[in-house]
């Protein structure tokens, strides 16, 4: 994986919690945009990079119960990540459950997710 590969975690850190689940729900719509486009490799790298920048987040996240719910949320995307045939029900719960882990973020779901 190329894209976000230089990335580091201190880097990562240096956003704030709500940036950090935005950019990776910047990624899931992108993921969801390929899902209608039926792009399957394009969705493939969209899911990647949705994984890179969880475990950035993971790995520099201090707060043990929030850092278990986004391992929860990975099992999700790796889900996701795996299967032969895209499902968009899947996808839009698993985006809007992302979502739902910040307040700010949580603002976003009647723009992303209509």
């Amino acid at each position: 994986m190329s894209q976000h590969s230089s990335l580091s975690p201190e880097r990562w850190a240096g956003f704030g919690l709500d940036q950090q689940i935005l950019m990776i729900g910047n990624e899931m719509n992108r993921a969801k945009r390929l899902i209608e486009l039926q792009d399957l490799p394009g969705l493939s790298l969209s899911y990647e990079r949705v994984l890179r920048l969880l475990d950035l987040t993971v790995e520099v996240q201090r707060r043990s119960t929030l850092r278990r719910e986004l391992l929860r949320w990975r099992d999700l995307i790796a889900d996701l990540y795996i299967r032969q045939e895209p499902d968009p029900s899947d996808h839009t719960a698993a985006f809007r459950s992302l979502l739902q882990l910040t307040p700010v973020a949580a603002q976003q779901i009647p723009f992303v997710l209509a």
